[in-house]
């Protein structure tokens, strides 16, 4: 399985992730502060970094920066509710999810093994085709974004949130469906993450993110892409 780097100032929710994730079938490494994490995270190279905002020593977004400067492991943010604008710049430092305090270890077990999931398949060649739009192309071989023949800077969940609407317009989506097809979560979890990461994507990919063109709310429902 992979080993997971746990970064908390809270010895008992190392210990029960921890628990969990070992259950799984994972190799477990921790880390209490934001020096420490930078530590270990350089000797046991790990395959997935589950990461607390609120450390000593170092702010988690400082070492969730620092880490991705490294490698692009895939990175868990632990958050406090309400804490939006932290959500929102750590989804933009290139982390995959996040999970807010409190929280179900078994969901965030879940979620790992989700994140690897996807992880893993999209390591491969894919296959599929590219989508071309008036002012947008997406390949998803190169995993490359080009708005009006720029590059994009896309995280890779928002570019798998992306082709995945892109692939087909018109078809309305839940936030539950898109958290099952694009996140892999089949249990209920906080769909918040959806309107986050569609927030950060229109910023990226819309002409007037206020007035979108592609990524299009139906109010009440979700969402549908409208190229």
């Amino acid at each position: 399985m992979a080993r997971v780097l746990i970064v908390d100032d809270e010895p008992n929710i190392r210990e029960v992730v921890g628990l969990y994730l070992s259950r799984d079938g994972h190799d477990v490494v921790s880390a209490t502060d934001g020096e420490e994490a930078l530590a270990v995270f350089r000797e046991s190279e790990p395959d997935l970094v589950v990461l607390d905002l609120m450390l000593p020593k170092l702010s988690g977004l400082e070492v969730c920066r620092r880490m991705r400067a490294v490698r692009k492991v895939p990175l868990i943010m632990l958050t406090a509710r309400g804490e939006e604008e932290e959500r929102v710049l750590g989804l933009s430092l290139g982390a995959d999810d996040y999970v807010a305090k409190p929280f179900s270890p078994r969901e965030l077990a879940a979620r790992v093994a989700a994140v690897l999931r996807r992880v893993e398949e999209s390591s491969g060649p894919t296959g599929r085709k590219v989508l071309s739009f008036e002012g947008l192309r997406v390949d998803p071989n190169t995993r490359e974004v080009l708005v009006d023949g720029e590059p994009a800077k896309l995280t890779a969940r928002e570019f798998d949130l992306l082709y995945h609407m892109a692939s087909t317009p018109g078809r309305v989506y839940t936030r539950d469906q898109l958290m099952e097809t694009v996140w892999g979560y089949t249990f209920s979890a906080d769909t918040s993450t959806v309107s986050v990461h569609m927030r950060r994507l229109r910023e990226k990919v819309e002409p007037d993110p206020a007035k979108p063109r592609y990524l299009q709310t139906v109010w009440g429902v979700g969402y549908k892409f409208g190229g």
